[in-house]
């Protein structure tokens, strides 16, 4: 009998401390500018190893067509946090919107301005694509910006080209593939699947590697983050240090494993039939991912001098883009996690 009751109270207990620790479990919503990207694996990877409940917060992942999708999300209250491109908490500073990031998982945008098959003997340079049909994730999204500041920066005007949504994944590979339109800003593991079929498919901008990057831009530009309204984080900060540990131990994760082991985690449907291509993608991008999680001060000032370029309104703000991140909860992270500063 007294084994009994001593079974039955170490059961009780053990529900008692379930319960509990699944009731200090803070829910949060994700918002992601488009799940199936590479450039977004930090935030879909962590969920998969189960980082962010080890951190002590339940996370909702819900899939968008594109960053500016994720962000009317946050905006609009559905969603609590972007997954998304940095230069949103810039752009948006020039209306007088307060986000900020508090963790940056991407070094490097990873953003490639890519030739429709179709079109290759006849766009050669980004000056050729003034007029023509260019497809972007969505409009506002970070791939449109791309476009814009390539534009300007090639002395035409950033509205000369036709602005076409078509996603990330399949349906923008499908676009350049059917010839529906002329160009596209496009991220991997659509640009590696597009290759694999057209061997002699035109890149006019590459910012996959730190060369690229510095070449594009003149100096690192951050991509990928975690950011939101500064008054979430300000009553929210148990959850922001929460989802910055997850992602802070899943970058370190990144760099100690192989693709492959990588890869194995991933969900099914984000990886694809063909994981040949998925695996030579994500080898490409690998080194686009953060080993620290914080965000480099001068990548930050790139982004505004960048938006200031090809913006006006954006240039006479006066922004402060000091204001638009963070690195207080990536130090406390790397403080209580003991993953080593590099």
């Amino acid at each position: 009998m007294k084994k009994l009751f001593g079974r039955l109270a170490a059961s009780l207990l053990a529900l008692a401390l379930t319960s509990g620790f699944a009731a200090a479990q803070s829910k949060v919503t994700i918002a992601v500018g488009g799940g199936s990207c590479l450039c977004y694996l930090p935030t879909v990877l962590a969920k998969q190893l189960g980082e962010y409940e080890k951190a002590g917060v339940a996370v909702e992942l819900v899939d968008l067509k594109g960053g500016s999708d994720a962000l009317k999300a946050v905006l609009g209250g559905s969603a609590d946090v972007v997954s998304g491109y940095f230069d949103h908490c810039v752009n948006l500073a020039a209306k007088k919107q307060e986000l900020q990031s508090f963790v940056i998982y991407d070094r490097y945008p990873g953003l490639v301005l890519v030739v429709s098959p179709s079109r290759t003997n006849e766009i050669k340079s980004v000056k050729d694509l003034a007029g023509k049909k260019v497809g972007v994730s969505a409009p506002g999204s970070s791939t449109d910006f791309f476009l814009k500041y390539l534009l300007k920066k090639n002395g035409l005007d950033p509205t000369s080209a036709a602005v076409i949504g078509v996603g990330l994944g399949a349906t923008a590979v499908a676009a350049m593939q059917q010839g529906q339109i002329d160009a596209a800003v496009m991220l991997d593991p659509s640009v590696t699947v597009l290759q694999s079929n057209h061997p002699d498919l035109r890149i006019l901008a590459d910012t996959r590697t730190q060369k690229d990057t510095l070449a594009v831009f003149g100096g690192e530009y951050p991509g990928g983050a975690l950011y939101t309204t500064t008054k979430w984080i300000n009553s929210h900060e148990k959850e922001v240090q929460a989802l910055t540990n997850a992602i802070v131990n899943t970058l370190a994760w990144i760099h100690s494993h192989s693709p492959e082991e990588i890869m194995a985690k991933m969900p099914e449907e984000v990886v694809g039939k063909n994981k040949e291509l998925y695996l030579a993608a994500l080898k490409n991008t690998i080194p686009m991912y953060s080993e620290t999680g914080k965000m480099d001060p001068k990548g930050a000032e790139a982004v505004l001098a960048v938006f200031s370029e090809g913006s006006p309104e954006i240039a006479k703000a006066n922004i402060d883009v000091t204001k638009t991140w963070t690195n207080k909860y990536v130090e406390q992270a790397r403080k209580t996690t003991g993953t080593s500063s590099k």
